[in-house]
C-alpha cells in the first residue's frame, strides 16, 4: 500500500493510502488511538480496519496524527487532531472528487475524534467506534448524531468502563432518525487482547450489512392526509 505525505494543518502528515480501482468507491478514514499513550496508525486493530475497509472496494486512509512517526506539529489534546483528520478527508476527496460517501472508523481516542468529524461532515454516512472512552472525552456534542454506526467495547474494559459506554449509548439510542449497534465483546479489555479476531469478526459482520442496506432506521411511514 502506498505510503503518503500529504499537507495538514501543521505540517505534512504521513500516510497509508489505497485508491479504490472504481471511480465512485466510498471513502473510508481511520484514526489512531491516544498519540501520547503510544498510537499509531501501524496499531493492528488500525491495521485491520483499514484492511477490512480496502477488502470492501473503498479507498482507504490511515495516517499518523500530529507530532508521530513522520507527521510534523505536536500534540494538541483533539482540536488539532480533528483538524488534521478534516485534512486527511480532504486530501482523499480530492483526489476522489466522485466520490460520494465516506465511513470513519476509530479506536480509543481515534473513536473520539471520528465521532467529532462525523458532526462536521455530512457526507459521512456511517462509523465504528472501538473502545470509546466518554469517562475521559466529553462526547456531549453528539447532539444529535447525523449517522447510524456500531460502538463496540469489551466488557472487561478498565480504561472505558462497561458503565460509561453504556451511558453514551444509551443516550444516542433516544435519538430519532439514527440507529445506534452495540455489540459488548464477554472478557475484552481495552486492547482486546487475545479477542483481536473476535472483534474484527463483528466490524466486519456490521459493515457488511450496512453494505446491504440493514442496520438503518426503518423509513418514517407516510402520513395519511
Amino acid at each position: 500500500m502506498p505510503e503518503v505525505i500529504f499537507n495538514g494543518p501543521a505540517g505534512r502528515l504521513e500516510g497509508r493510502y489505497q485508491p479504490s480501482k472504481e471511480k465512485s468507491a466510498p471513502i473510508a478514514i481511520i484514526l489512531h488511538p491516544h498519540p501520547q499513550f503510544g498510537g499509531t496508525m501501524n496499531n493492528q486493530i488500525v491495521y485491520q480496519l483499514f484492511y477490512m475497509f480496502q477488502k470492501r472496494g473503498f479507498t482507504t486512509l490511515r495516517f499518523n496524527f500530529r507530532g508521530i512517526g513522520r507527521s510534523q506539529g505536536e500534540f494538541d489534546h483533539g482540536a488539532g487532531e480533528l483538524s488534521d483528520a478534516a485534512s486527511a478527508l480532504d486530501w482523499v476527496q480530492s483526489l476522489h472528487p466522485d466520490s460520494k460517501s465516506c465511513w470513519v472508523a476509530g479506536y480509543n481516542f481515534g473513536a473520539w475524534i471520528g465521532m467529532q468529524l462525523l458532526m462536521r461532515r455530512p457526507e459521512i454516512e456511517g462509523f465504528i467506534s472501538i473502545a470509546p472512552q466518554p469517562n475521559t472525552y466529553d462526547f456531549s456534542f453528539l447532539a444529535p448524531c447525523p449517522s447510524s454506526g456500531l460502538i463496540i467495547h469489551g466488557d472487561a474494559d478498565k480504561v472505558a468502563p462497561e458503565k460509561d459506554v453504556q451511558g453514551l449509548v444509551d443516550k444516542l439510542k433516544t435519538q430519532k432518525g439514527i440507529l445506534i449497534t452495540q455489540k459488548t465483546l464477554p472478557g475484552a479489555n481495552h486492547f482486546f487482547s487475545g479477542q483481536t479476531e473476535t472483534l474484527m469478526a463483528e466490524c466486519e459482520d456490521y459493515l457488511d450489512r450496512r453494505l446491504e442496506g440493514e442496520l438503518v432506521p426503518e423509513p418514517a411511514a407516510k402520513r395519511i392526509r
